[in-house]
């Protein structure tokens, strides 16, 4: 028993260790500026209640506006969440909208309701710390409506 006992804590000193060391591994926060002209609003009309939505539910990931949250400060939780704003940014980034050609411009519309339709954005991962993103029947009927009204190709 005494062995066990001996064994669990330096396994848990281990541990303490490796927690500790890994706060010095620090992937970058970033929040690029954002250039006047090229957000989704400077390029497709955008109704007050589609921006509260995407706000609320999409920016964080989507955009260059995100707002970190206390625990993207640590790790191995920042890895994570770091991880997957950079990889959001680069699949769709709201704040840099004119990146993307016409023909593009209406598929990631098509895809932003697909995705909400479906489910699978916002992530469950995000939702659970952040219940208030879960997007309503109401919020996606929203977002489909606006992506159909204006993701119709040129």
């Amino acid at each position: 028993m005494r062995v066990l006992l001996r064994a669990l804590k330096i396994t848990a000193f281990v541990f303490a260790l490796l927690l500790l060391a890994a706060q010095f591994v620090r992937p970058a926060r970033t929040n690029p500026p954002e250039a006047p002209g090229r957000a989704l609003e400077h390029h497709v009309a955008v109704p007050r209640e589609v921006s509260e939505i995407l706000t609320r539910s999409c920016a964080d990931c989507h955009s260059n506006r995100t707002a970190w949250p206390w625990y993207s400060h640590v790790a191995p939780a920042s890895w994570f969440v770091i991880d997957h704003v950079n990889h959001g940014r680069r699949h769709l980034n709201l704040s840099d909208w004119s990146r993307y050609d016409p023909r593009e411009s209406a598929d990631m519309l098509r895809h932003i309701c697909h995705e909400a339709r479906v489910g699978t954005m916002p992530l469950d991962s995000y939702t659970l710390l952040h219940p208030r993103a879960r997007l309503s029947p109401q919020d996606v009927r929203t977002l489909c409506d606006w992506t159909e009204r204006e993701g119709r190709e040129p």
